[in-house]
C-alpha cells in the first residue's frame, strides 16, 4: 500500500485534502504542529495526527499542504529524513519556480494545482453549484508538473493529485515554468486584478445612481455571454458593432500597450514568485 505523509493536515487546505484521501487506496499519516489544527482535523475527519518522524519514516509520498512562503523552509527541514525515491508533492509552483526547493537528486519533486470549477460547467446539484473552490462536489481540471524524478512517478503523483482535488476531469501536464505563467501571472496578476476591477466598475455604476443589484445582475449576465464569445464556448456568438467600437475605444484607456510583456516576461514571472515566497 502506498503511504502518504500529509504535512499541514490541520490547516484549511490540509483538512480538505484529508477528507478526499480517506476513501482512497492510500494509507495516510497526517502531521500537524498546532494543537488547534490537530483538533480541527480530528473534528472534521476523525483522523489522529502522528509525529513527523513517524510519518516520514515509511512515506512513499509526502504532500506539503503548507503556505507558499513556508514550502521551502519545510522542505529543507525534512529533506534529509526522506528515503531515496520518495516523491514530494507541492501544491503551488511559486516555491519550486523560485528555487526554494532543496537540492537532492534521488527524490522526486512533483507540483500540482487545481484549476477550480470552470465558469461553463454541467453542475446540476445544489452542492456542485455551491462548490466554487472545488474538491468537494464540483468537477474541476488540474495541472501537474514532474519537476524532477523518474517518469513512472508521474502516474503515481497524478493519481494523488486526482484524489486530493476530486472530482477531477482533465489533468494537464505542464512544466513548472508554465505553471508559474498560469499562476500567479495569468490567474492572479491578470485574472484576479481584472475581477476586482469589474467589482470597482460595478460600484462606480452604483455610485452614479444605478441600483446596485441591477448593476451586479447586468455585469454578471453580460460576462457570461462575453466570456463565452471570447473563449469560443459560444461559436456562433459575435460581439456587436457597438461592443467592438467600445472595446477599441477602451483598450488604450484601460491598458498599456506593453502590458502583456510586462506581466508575462520570464523575469517578471520569476520576480513575482520570489515575492510570494519572500514577501517584503
Amino acid at each position: 500500500m502506498t503511504k502518504i505523509a500529509l504535512l499541514g493536515a490541520g490547516g484549511k487546505m490540509g483538512v480538505r485534502l484529508m477528507k478526499n484521501l480517506q476513501p482512497t487506496r492510500f494509507a495516510i499519516s497526517p502531521v500537524e504542529i498546532s494543537p488547534e489544527g490537530r483538533a480541527r482535523l480530528a473534528e472534521a475527519t476523525g483522523a489522529q495526527c502522528v509525529d513527523l518522524d513517524t510519518a516520514l519514516r515509511d512515506a512513499d509520498v509526502v504532500v506539503l499542504a503548507v503556505p507558499d512562503r513556508a514550502i521551502g523552509k519545510v522542505a529543507h527541514q525534512i529533506v534529509g529524513d526522506l528515503r531515496p525515491g520518495t516523491a514530494v508533492i507541492v501544491l503551488d509552483a511559486a516555491a519550486p519556480h523560485a528555487g526554494e526547493m532543496p537540492a537532492r537528486d534521488d527524490i522526486t519533486y512533483f507540483v500540482t494545482h487545481p484549476c477550480h470549477p470552470p465558469i461553463f460547467n454541467a453542475e446540476v446539484t445544489a452542492e456542485g453549484k455551491a462548490d466554487f473552490f472545488g474538491g468537494i462536489a464540483a468537477r474541476q481540471h488540474v495541472i501537474c508538473a514532474l519537476m524532477q524524478g523518474p517518469e513512472d512517478h508521474y502516474a503515481l503523483c497524478e493519481e494523488v493529485a486526482r484524489a486530493i482535488y476530486a472530482p477531477v476531469m482533465r489533468a494537464h501536464r505542464c512544466t513548472v515554468e508554465q505553471m508559474a505563467i498560469l499562476e500567479p501571472a495569468l490567474s492572479e496578476t491578470v485574472g484576479a486584478t481584472l475581477a476586482l476591477a469589474l467589482r470597482e466598475a460595478t460600484d462606480e455604476a452604483a455610485r452614479r445612481g444605478v441600483p446596485y443589484e441591477a448593476a451586479k445582475d447586468f455585469i454578471l449576465g453580460h460576462l457570461t455571454i462575453e466570456l463565452a464569445i471570447a473563449f469560443g464556448v459560444f461559436p456562433e456568438g459575435r460581439f456587436s458593432d457597438g461592443a467592438l467600437h467600445a472595446i477599441a475605444q477602451a483598450r488604450p484607456v484601460i491598458f498599456r500597450d506593453d502590458w502583456l510583456e510586462r506581466v508575462f516576461a520570464p523575469e517578471a514571472v520569476l520576480q513575482s514568485v520570489r515575492d510570494i515566497c519572500n514577501p517584503a
